[in-house]
């Protein structure tokens, strides 16, 4: 179950509170900070948190800078993942990220009924060893996931093009990688065309699916929208710290970040996109 109704449940122990934030780095640091807000933000109270990518603006040009990034985002906790965008390996020594978190940039995660593919939307067929391991995971999952109650793919870029019912990616977020491939073995392997139908082989089994993208926040702030199969895509991120002029910042729509809070006893999931200085003042 899935709605976008006020979050209702948050006084609950049984519920899990989920938090997704995209395109974080702050337009006027040196390229290592994310936006302050971001820093100031309480993380305890999230079980799960899911980077959208470009975190920092050079994210791996330094050691520092992505050990930065994994202490800020407790990215050592098997939960929390981090789906690299463009900015985040530009300068490559992605070496670091994986030392750092323990694991690869792309992998699949099962916990509390939830099975997450993080996935990296870097990889090209220039890199046919990585792209082709991470198509078997996704293939692996959707063909044998059985009992849990969703489907959750994270990713940074928009490579959703020719999907049934959504709008071309660029329409709603920074990118529109129509041409990307999810393996080396057939040129015509677009996510539309390869990955999709798998999606919608879990969804016949009765488990919702909900893709989460992160490059966003300069054209739109929030975005929702089911496929004309019922799957759920929805882009996420922030942009606000571009703005030097207090005047334009004033008058710029909210910064927005995505939780979700899941009761897994019951399969249930609600989301809701809050403003992001809204939720600083709150806490």
């Amino acid at each position: 179950m899935l709605s976008a109704v006020k979050l209702c449940c948050q006084n609950s122990t049984d519920t899990l509170r989920y938090i997704f934030l995209g395109h974080t780095y702050d337009w006027q640091a040196d390229g290592s900070k994310v936006d302050p807000r971001i820093e100031q933000l309480e993380f305890s109270g999230y079980k799960r948190i899911w980077l959208g990518g470009d975190i920092c603006s050079e994210a791996s040009l330094k050691y520092s800078t992505v050990e930065y990034i994994v202490n800020l985002f407790n990215l050592s906790n098997p939960a929390n993942h981090w789906s690299l965008g463009n900015h985040d390996i530009r300068n490559g020594n992605v070496e670091w990220i994986e030392e750092l978190t323990k694991r690869k940039t792309y992998y699949a995660y099962e916990r509390d009924g939830i099975v997450t593919i993080n996935l990296n939307t870097n990889l090209t067929p220039a890199d046919c060893e990585n792209l082709n391991k991470q198509w078997v995971i996704i293939q692996n999952v959707c063909d044998t996931i059985k009992k849990s109650s969703h489907l959750f793919l994270l990713m940074h870029h928009g490579i959703t093009d020719g999907v049934p019912g959504i709008p071309p990616p660029s329409t709603f977020g920074h990118s529109n990688l129509k041409y990307w491939n999810a393996s080396c073995f057939d040129v015509e392997s677009t996510f539309a065309n390869a990955v999709y139908p798998l999606l919608l082989n879990v969804k016949s089994k009765g488990i919702e699916v909900f893709l989460i993208m992160g490059d966003a926040g300069t054209q739109s702030k929030e975005f929702h929208m089911p496929s004309a199969d019922g799957i759920h895509f929805f882009a996420s991120g922030i942009n606000n710290s571009y703005y030097t002029d207090p005047v334009e910042l004033a008058n710029a729509p909210k910064d927005k970040v995505l939780i979700f809070e899941h009761i897994p006893t019951e399969k249930k999931l609600e989301w809701k996109f809050h403003d992001l200085d809204s939720l600083l003042s709150s806490q």
